[in-house]
């Protein structure tokens, strides 16, 4: 009960933006013991948290302002309004909180392949001190030749390490740096929904204009019926097993996207969230919009290593003539599973990678050389062995395919219906079978794959991502009905994420 009126009053001051008289008002109950924090009491706690942030943001902007009064200079600039925190910060606050099993972020929450953190640890020793000081702002020497040695087999090309491929902070800085380096004012940028949630903003910030197209999950038969009759009969698959090649783009929609406004696609292959590897028909229709619209092909590919049942990754920018219109965006966080080394790439021509570089040497200038200098070293060793099932590039999917039919087994037994991905780590499933199991209403967020993840997390201690976070507004209700989860985790934490949705199924 003290809680409770806790909450109403610090909504009231929230209102009356008096952040002394919030401060004087916890500090009295605190004294007098009457915020114990119980279990029943942690969501209340959670939305208070979120008022204090709320006051003391009204604070900083209040001292920052002329005569005490709020002063609209110091807002967010016009590119940045509408910015909130994204879904990561928020439910990495959650998980801190109520700290459950998670299956939400996408990252290993197993060792690294020894030889890559061992090359890291023998720079730390490493006599020569230059690998501690800036190098080359563009990219590490040793990196960038490893690299273009590397990618110049897989695209049959001979790729110049100087000019045609850039090292960034992580693959996030690659696509920020694409995008501020090729996208003006007015400029339409095509995003394929689900989206990595970034894409958006970073459009925004750069003057453009995103324009939205979705996959939907659509079944062998009903897309024959589709090609023949008219895209109007579209219907989502619901039935059966479905696979991440059942999500499609309706080609009728995607050619009307294209116009003399279009300046760049943005492709995501393999997919996050869904899991999609586009096939070749698939990447030849964009590839044929692109050049008839002369457009830029955005071309994400840091799952490029994941690919499961035979299915074949190909890189856009060797279909015919898309060299000249691709740039591709790799990460070593991915490919060496070191996310936190946030160690990315571009690569593509000279003339499109020269945008790149002018973003980045004005802001990132350069990225940490022992870094680079270790992954430099992991993709020598692997080039030796490319060939070879030992290859890290090669065991990696294998291990993660198990994994990945494991959590489709367990997902599927517990009531969901999951999305099999031919790629990356992450699945989809639709958790709407289990809703009779939960008190969704107990969350108060306006979208219920929110409401469904943060009472999963809260209520049964397993987190997963809601899609709906990689949705436009307009298109959201497209991910309610379904929650991310990731599997390139310890097998023994994905049994603990088995046994938790059995005890929900059971309940």
């Amino acid at each position: 009960m003290a809680t409770l009126f806790f909450g109403i009053i610090s909504c009231l001051i929230a209102k009356s933006k008096n952040y002394n008289k919030f401060v004087m008002f916890k500090q009295l109950f605190n004294k007098c013991g009457l915020l114990s924090r119980t279990h029943c009491q942690q969501n209340l706690s959670h939305r208070l948290i979120l008022v204090s942030q709320q006051l003391v943001d009204y604070r900083n902007q209040r001292d920052y302002s002329s005569g005490g009064s709020t002063m609209e200079k110091f807002d967010l600039p016009k590119r940045l309004q509408g910015s909130a925190p994204s879904v990561w910060n928020e439910y990495i606050a959650l998980a801190m909180e109520y700290k459950p099993l998670n299956l939400g972020q996408g990252f290993p929450d197993d060792a690294a392949p020894e030889y890559v953190t061992n090359a890291l640890a023998d720079i730390a020793k490493d006599s020569n001190p230059l690998l501690h000081q800036y190098t080359r702002g563009f990219g590490h020497m040793r990196l960038v030749q490893a690299i273009g040695k590397l990618y110049s087999k897989l695209l049959k090309r001979e790729l110049n390490p100087l000019n045609e491929i850039i090292i960034t902070s992580g693959a996030y800085e690659a696509l920020y740096s694409s995008i501020m380096g090729h996208v003006d004012t007015g400029d339409e940028v095509i995003i394929i929904e689900p989206f990595f949630d970034c894409y958006e903003p970073m459009v925004k910030m750069a003057g453009g204009i995103s324009r939205f197209i979705p996959l939907k999950p659509v079944s062998s038969t009903k897309l024959f019926i589709m090609k023949l009759i008219h895209p109007a009969f579209l219907q989502t698959k619901t039935e059966g097993t479905i696979s991440s090649a059942d999500w499609v783009l309706d080609e009728e929609e995607l050619k009307k996207m294209f116009n003399n406004k279009t300046k760049m696609i943005i492709l995501n292959t393999p997919h996050n969230p869904i899991g999609k590897v586009f096939n070749r028909k698939e990447l030849e229709l964009i590839a044929d919009l692109c050049k008839k619209w002369n457009v830029l092909c955005l071309s994400d590919e840091v799952y490029e290593w994941m690919v499961f049942d035979g299915n074949e990754h190909i890189r856009i920018c060797t279909l015919p003539d898309m060299w000249q219109r691709t740039i591709t965006i790799g990460s070593a966080g991915k490919t060496f599973s070191v996310t936190g080394w946030k160690t990315g790439w571009a690569y593509g021509p000279a003339n499109l990678i020269r945008n790149l570089q002018m973003v980045h040497q004005n802001s990132v200038y350069t990225c940490p050389t022992p870094l680079q200098e270790a992954v430099a070293r992991g993709f020598e060793l692997e080039m030796t062995r490319l060939d070879s099932p030992e290859c890290f590039f090669h065991s990696l999917p294998r291990e993660l395919q198990g994994k990945r039919d494991y959590m489709a087994k367990f997902l599927t037994e517990a009531g969901m219906k999951p999305t099999v991905p031919e790629g990356g780590y992450f699945m989809l499933a639709d958790w709407t079978q289990l809703e009779k199991k939960i008190d969704i209403n107990s969350e108060q967020d306006k979208y219920r794959d929110y409401k469904f993840t943060k009472w999963m997390t809260k209520n049964m201690g397993l987190q997963g991502i809601p899609p709906s976070a990689f949705y436009n507004e307009q298109h959201k209700n497209l991910g309610e009905n379904f929650v991310r989860y990731c599997f390139i985790k310890k097998q023994g934490n994905l049994e603990k994420a088995s046994q938790l949705l059995e005890k929900l199924k059971n309940n």
